[in-house]
């Protein structure tokens, strides 16, 4: 659906954790003349990213990886406005998004914060990306039965099929095996609209072997 949008590479930008802001390399990547924008960066850089390419009035095909899409933590501190039309991946609900207001698996992970976390910011979704892996965890202690030896801790983490967890998108599901050690291998794309993620399309399955 977007390949005929990547015929090659015209330029790529690197960071440093340290750096006070990612500008210059904004600077250069729109004078490169490039029409597809790919940002994978940590959180603050992500943010500093989506401003810039607003404030330089720049206009590409802009992806963002899923590690900075919570609305919390980047497209709220980086306007939410000037974001409008980003294209990622998610494999989580978003709390932000009214789909989920009264679904059982997120009221599940709310109850937990509410008790757990009062205060913290569940727009941030990196809390609900980390439920899931808890649960993830949980179940490969429940399997273990008892026998917490690393040798069997790896056997069960390399023995889940078709685990639900709560917070996952509808028809994901968790499988491990001994030969493939990826326990989410599929997603959904998503636009931001200015307020919210927007699914679209239908699930994309990676490589199930």
């Amino acid at each position: 659906m977007l390949g005929d949008k990547f015929d090659k590479m015209v330029t790529s930008a690197s960071y440093e954790a340290t750096d006070a802001t990612v500008d210059s390399q904004l600077n250069t990547l729109k004078a490169s003349g490039a029409d597809t924008l790919v940002v994978a960066a940590l959180p603050k850089m992500s943010a500093q990213s989506i401003r810039k390419v607003h404030d330089l009035d720049w206009h590409p095909l802009f992806l963002m990886s899923n590690v900075s899409i919570s609305v919390g933590a980047v497209m709220n501190p980086a306007g939410p406005e000037n974001g409008v039309g980003i294209i990622s991946g998610a494999f989580v609900k978003d709390s932000s998004d009214p789909t989920w207001a009264n679904d059982p698996g997120m009221n599940e992970w709310r109850a937990f914060m509410n008790k757990y976390m009062p205060g913290a910011d569940q727009n941030d979704n990196n809390y609900i990306v980390a439920y899931g892996f808890s649960k993830t965890i949980l179940q490969v202690l429940k399997q273990c039965n008892g026998d917490f030896s690393r040798e069997n801790i790896m056997a069960q983490a390399n023995n889940l099929h078709d685990f639900e967890v709560p917070v996952l998108l509808p028809g994901l599901k968790i499988n491990t095996s001994p030969t493939n050690h990826h326990p989410v291998r599929a997603m959904h794309l998503e636009k931001w609209d200015g307020q919210k993620w927007v699914l679209f399309g239908d699930v994309i399955q990676g490589d199930p072997s």
